[in-house]
C-alpha cells in the first residue's frame, strides 16, 4: 500500500483506543508509530466514567491541536458512543462493546495499536493485526495514572498543550502604587513559574496615555492572550501570576473614557471564574509617582472601586500586606492550602 505522499505503507487502516486522560508522551509515541504505517488511523477517545476535570470532548481537544487536520490528514477521530460499559468490566465486555459500535460505524481496521498486555486479544476480536509500541514503557516511562496522581511532578511527560490545561491562574489586583507589579514578579521567581506583566501600561506607554474604549479592551484581550501563553510555556509550573485582570481595565475604561465595550464587560465577568485565587495588595505601601500615576487621594479612589467589584462580583479575595516578602509568604500560605 502506498500513501499519498508515496511512502510505502504497512496496513491500510488502523485503530488506537484509549482514555487520553491526559494525553501525555506515550500516547504520542503510539501515535507516531500507527500513523508511519497506517494510510489511515482512527482514534477512540474513551472512558466510563469520563473524568470530569478533562471531559472526553477537551481530550479530542488536545488530539486536534497536536495533530491538527492540515498535516495529518490519514487521522481520524471518533466519536462519543452511548452506553460503554465501565472501565473495570471484564475485557470481554469491551471488546464485544467495541466491535458492535465499529461495525455500526463501519470502521473496520486491520491493525490495531497499543501498549498494553489486552492488546493481543483485543485486536484479534476485531480480525486486525496488532502492533505493540514500548509494552515495558522504557521509550516513555509514564502512564495516565501516575500522570493523574502528580501531574506538575511529572509534567516533563506532557506537551505545554495539554500541560496548560492544569496550570492554575493567579490574579493580583490593587490600586496604583500598591505594589502588585514587583510581587507578580517576584511570586513568579519564589514560585519558579511564570508570571504576567500589566499589558496595559505597555498600551498606555504606546498611546501617550491618551486611551479610547477601543484601546482597552485591546488591552483585556492582549492581557488574556499573554496569560495563555504564560501557561503554555515552558517555564510554568503549577502556577501563573498575573498582574491585574480585565476586570480592573473595565474599571479604567470607564474612568478614562466613561463607557466601555460590551465584551470588555463580558470579558470582565468571565474573571469570576478564570483564577483560581485573586490578591488584593492594600494601600499600606507608600505611593511613589513614576510620572504616569496619579495621586495618593486618586489611588484610594481606585481601591475602593476594585474591592468593590470583587465584593459585588461575589469573587473570594485575600488582601496583603507588608513587605514583599511578607506578601509572598501570605500568598505561599494561601496557595499551599489550596
Amino acid at each position: 500500500m502506498t500513501s499519498e505522499s508515496g511512502l510505502v505503507k504497512t496496513y491500510r487502516h488502523g485503530l488506537i483506543v484509549g482514555k487520553f486522560a491526559p494525553l501525555h508522551r506515550g500516547h504520542m509515541l503510539l501515535l507516531d508509530a500507527a500513523l508511519e504505517q497506517c494510510e489511515r488511523v482512527s482514534v477512540w477517545v474513551y472512558s466510563r466514567p469520563d473524568f470530569p476535570e478533562m471531559p472526553s470532548p477537551l481530550r479530542r481537544g488536545w488530539l486536534r491541536a497536536l495533530y491538527p487536520a492540515r498535516l495529518f490528514p490519514g487521522l481520524e477521530l471518533l466519536p462519543d458512543a452511548p452506553t460503554p460499559p465501565l472501565n473495570d468490566e471484564p475485557d470481554a465486555v469491551h471488546r464485544g462493546y467495541v466491535r458492535g459500535v465499529l461495525d455500526g460505524w463501519d470502521v473496520r481496521p486491520d491493525a490495531v495499536f497499543t501498549s498494553e498486555g489486552y492488546g493481543k486479544a483485543f485486536a484479534a476480536s476485531l480480525g486486525a493485526a496488532h502492533v505493540l509500541v514500548d509494552r515495558a514503557r522504557q521509550i516513555v516511562p509514564v502512564s495516565g495514572t501516575a500522570l493523574r496522581a502528580d501531574v506538575h511532578g511529572l509534567r516533563a511527560f506532557l506537551d505545554p498543550v495539554v500541560y496548560a490545561h492544569f496550570v492554575r491562574r493567579v490574579v493580583i489586583l490593587g490600586a496604583e502604587s500598591t505594589g502588585k507589579s514587583t510581587l507578580t514578579r517576584a511570586l513568579g521567581e519564589a514560585f519558579g513559574t511564570t508570571w504576567v506583566r500589566e499589558y496595559g501600561r505597555d498600551v498606555y506607554e504606546r498611546e501617550n496615555g491618551a486611551l479610547t474604549p477601543g484601546h482597552f479592551l485591546e488591552i483585556a484581550r492582549g492581557h488574556r492572550a499573554l496569560e495563555d501563553e504564560a501557561a503554555r510555556s515552558p517555564g510554568v509550573h503549577k502556577w501563573v501570576f498575573s498582574d491585574t485582570n480585565a476586570a480592573t481595565t473595565l474599571m479604567w475604561s470607564h474612568l478614562l473614557t466613561g463607557t466601555a465595550p460590551a465584551e470588555l464587560n463580558a470579558l470582565a465577568g468571565a474573571c469570576r471564574a478564570r483564577y483560581a485565587h485573586t490578591f488584593l495588595c492594600d494601600t499600606d505601601l507608600p505611593h511613589e509617582q513614576d510620572g504616569w500615576r496619579a495621586n495618593t487621594e486618586v489611588r484610594a479612589v481606585q481601591q475602593a472601586f476594585i474591592r468593590q467589584d470583587l465584593e459585588a462580583r461575589g469573587v473570594p479575595f485575600t488582601v496583603l500586606r507588608g513587605s514583599v516578602p511578607e506578601r509572598v509568604a501570605q500568598v505561599r500560605a494561601t496557595l499551599n492550602g489550596a
